[in-house]
């Protein structure tokens, strides 16, 4: 397979917000959100055509701050969610808020990126998740099996479940609890668990992970000095119930088993600067994405702590003898690591995710001081994993290619 040049696409301002249009699983779409303090704001609706290696967009104006967070409904390809800064009084708040984008582009977008942006289009908004008495918001989560109804965000110390009524116009507080200890408390991020009928929560303040139970409020786990310093990002494991991925400031990257919260299962310290995400391959969960302003992103094959730690099972009559032994070799190769790099030392990658509907396409916000300094984002999975193809069939293919979309923005 022929090497393809990587797909760059730049963006006006700075952005940190990125996500998968996580509702469409027939085309590979992501929605990019930007800061500027001067300017409106936008989400770009950006398709990627994999077949032609180009890219549509769309862009929404996003007027009411800059964006800090942004996610996706997972049952409305229409609905997504923002965290942004506004001011008020002198004072600067973080907010959030539930928007719909125009209909004519909830299925994809048919604009090519040197086209005009006098089409430019503006998102309505469907109700605010207010926070007046909680304070800062610091992410909005959907939880993740719903019919798109459910919401949790982390304000300050609060911890707040909403319920989206009809048509989502409107968000009612049902449920809520708060961090009680010294000190200002903040919740940093979190992840609403796939497991347990998506019942248990993860949150991070400072160096401290707690689990929550959803329909007592209550905290039923707590990883106290987790990391060393902040913990930045926190992920499940999508095939596997009980374990989580964490990462922060100290650099390194931590596996957990929820019900043993001792000491962690594995850690990873192949990063030379704060690790700011961490996700897993939403198919194949041996594969780790994390993304640090040390200017890289590396993907690591955790097959020791997958769902499947023996590798792919086949039946024996599947497999030829020498493709059987093949096989057998791959899965006694020691872990292996890509890193892919996306400029200086100082550039750093805030964040980045999978594809929706193709589990080896990845996409990644950087800010590059100077867009001539990208280095090749291309790069190759060396070892010998099942994967499977848009529409296809499950296939052993080696050495199948991966693609990374860098979405830039220029920073001066």
């Amino acid at each position: 397979m022929e090497d393809d040049a990587p797909v760059i696409y730049g963006l006006e301002f700075q952005a940190r917000a990125l996500t998968p249009q996580t509702a469409e699983t027939d085309a590979i779409r992501f929605l990019v959100g930007t800061q500027s303090l001067k300017y409106d704001n936008q989400i770009h609706i950006i398709d990627f055509d994999d077949e032609n290696n180009i890219i549509n967009k769309n862009v929404l104006l996003h007027q009411v701050g800059e964006i800090w967070q942004i996610s996706a409904s997972p049952a409305d390809k229409g609905v997504l969610a923002t965290c942004y800064n506004t001011t008020s009084d002198s004072k600067v708040m973080t907010c959030a808020a539930v928007w719909r984008m125009p209909k004519e582009l909830e299925s994809g977008s048919h604009e090519s990126p040197d086209d005009s942006s006098s089409n430019t289009q503006t998102l309505e908004l469907l109700c605010h998740l207010d926070n007046t008495a909680h304070g800062n918001m610091a992410c909005v989560m959907w939880e993740p099996m719903g019919d798109g109804k459910k919401l949790i965000s982390l304000a300050d110390n609060h911890l707040l479940l909403w319920d989206l009524q009809e048509s989502s116009n409107k968000a009612v507080l049902s449920n809520s609890a708060a961090l009680e200890g010294k000190g200002q408390l903040k919740f940093t991020s979190g992840r609403w668990s796939p497991h347990h009928n998506c019942t248990q929560v993860a949150t991070a303040n400072d160096t401290t992970i707690r689990g929550w139970d959803t329909r007592s409020m209550r905290q039923i786990y707590c990883i106290e000095n987790a990391h060393g310093q902040l913990v930045r990002d926190l992920d499940f494991n999508p095939n596997k119930q009980y374990y989580l991925a964490s990462c922060g400031d100290d650099c390194k990257v931590k596996f957990w088993d929820t019900r043993n919260i001792n000491e962690p299962v594995k850690t990873l310290e192949e990063h030379s600067h704060w690790v700011w995400n961490v996700r897993y391959n939403h198919s194949h969960d041996q594969l780790v994405l994390t993304g640090s302003s040390d200017s890289r992103v590396i993907l690591s094959n955790m097959v020791s702590i997958s769902s499947e730690p023996f590798g792919h099972l086949v039946d024996d009559d599947e497999l030829s003898d020498q493709e059987d032994h093949h096989q057998e070799e791959n899965i006694s190769e020691a872990p292996w690591s890509i890193t892919i790099s996306a400029g200086e030392a100082r550039d750093p990658v805030f964040i980045k995710w999978y594809s929706s509907c193709c589990c080896y396409l990845i996409y990644a916000v950087c800010c590059l001081r100077d867009l001539r300094n990208i280095h090749p984002a291309y790069f190759t999975n060396h070892g010998y994993c099942c994967w499977k193809e848009l529409g296809g069939e499950d296939c052993w293919l080696p050495n199948i290619s991966q693609k990374v979309g860098l979405f830039c923005t220029e920073q001066t």
